[in-house]
């Protein structure tokens, strides 16, 4: 009977697995999903705190102190004072622990919040979430309503924050 009512409960759960969808991807113009997180400062950070006051960029990167997520972190700390112009609240994210966050953004000057996804659930909801656990990177730019406003899904590290500019004075927010 025990060995009936455990092949049971895998059949079960196999089937329910089988038969959950992954959320479909967001688009342009879709609501951004709300989340709440802890920033390298220590602050926590919610997108519903921006809706109708301010837009917000956020560049999910996979890991913390990798040489691609060092230069985009060193391209976007050299140009603050640029990206400030635009009013926008603009921040790093990954799945990696806050105190992880925090020697990073410390290790690299970031005059701007990294946030943390420890338990990957808002990565998850964004849809960056890649097969290894860490985040693929790309940017969301989210209007003041909280919409999805543009995704860039083609990330170049190194240039990051004069794409993230280019892309601000094309959105005209």
């Amino acid at each position: 009977m025990r060995t009936l009512l455990q092949a049971a409960f895998v059949v079960t759960a196999l089937s329910v697995s089988a038969g959950a969808q992954a959320p479909a991807p967001l688009k342009v113009g879709d609501p951004a999903p709300d989340f709440t997180l802890i920033g390298s400062d220590g602050k926590t950070y919610s997108l519903a705190d921006y809706r109708g006051k301010k837009a917000v960029v956020i560049a999910w990167f996979p890991k913390a102190f990798t040489q691609g997520c060092t230069l985009e972190c060193k391209s976007l700390a050299a140009n603050g004072d640029r990206l400030r112009k635009f009013d926008v609240a603009y921040f790093m994210a990954s799945v990696d622990a806050e105190t992880d966050n925090a020697r990073f953004a410390a290790s690299e000057k970031a005059d701007f919040p990294l946030l943390s996804d420890p338990d990957k659930s808002v990565a998850t909801r964004f849809g960056v979430l890649a097969a290894r656990g860490f985040a693929n990177r790309w940017t969301y730019y989210i209007d003041r309503n909280g919409r999805i406003a543009y995704i860039d899904r083609a990330v170049n590290p190194e240039t990051s924050a004069d794409d993230i500019l280019a892309k601000l004075a094309q959105l005209k927010w």
